[in-house]
């Protein structure tokens, strides 16, 4: 990630926004209409938040605390391991469980769907590579954040297009992936922490 385009598109597919589109709706399908697109505007600018801080202080702040890069990659697979379980299995409360006005806060859309344990790692890797561009990592982060914004903003559309059946359908095969993509993220991290 030696340029500011390399950093931007890798953001980009690590963030996932096409992948993500599924969870977005299967989470929000119960938040009326217009509530909808503001609780999507909300979560993807706290996950922005969260993006930042790990950019500028991710390091520091994982060193302080005495953890290591892999414990978040771990983590996060096994939260992402439970929403999928639920995707496949559906919970007579929802993805989840019993929130207040059936509308999630942070868990899972902000965190980890878009800043989720890879680009967190990826950006406090780009400050490793070089801490002297701040201003590039900034912007290639904010770049692949607005892209990612701009695909999920639109997600109420596609459930529309797709109805009851259709979300059902795409909300169990995402399931399946998401499954995979959860055991690979646990064991990526258990194997670096290993050295293996």
């Amino acid at each position: 990630m030696d340029t500011v385009l390399s950093a931007f598109i890798t953001l980009v597919l690590v963030m996932d926004p096409l992948g993500n589109v599924p969870i977005f709706l299967s989470v929000l399908k119960d938040v009326e209409g217009r509530r909808r697109y503001w609780v999507i505007f909300r979560e993807l600018l706290i996950a922005l938040g969260v993006l930042l801080l790990f950019l500028y202080g991710g390091s520091a702040a994982l060193e302080a605390m005495g953890l290591r890069q892999e414990s978040i990659s771990i983590g996060g697979a096994i939260i992402l391991f439970l929403i999928a379980i639920r995707m496949i299995f559906p919970s007579p409360y929802g993805l989840l469980g019993d929130t207040p006005d059936g509308e999630p806060f942070i868990v899972p859309l902000a965190i980890p769907a878009v800043a989720g344990p890879s680009s967190l790692a990826i950006a406090m890797l780009m400050v490793n590579t070089d801490p002297t561009r701040m201003l590039d990592w900034t912007i290639a982060l904010v770049g692949a954040w607005a892209v990612s914004a701009c695909i999920l903003m639109t997600s109420p559309l596609l459930l529309k297009a797709l109805g009851s059946r259709g979300l059902m359908a795409m909300e169990r095969l995402m399931g399946m992936i998401l499954v995979i993509i959860a055991v690979q993220m646990f064991f990526e991290g258990v194997s670096t922490s290993l050295h293996l």
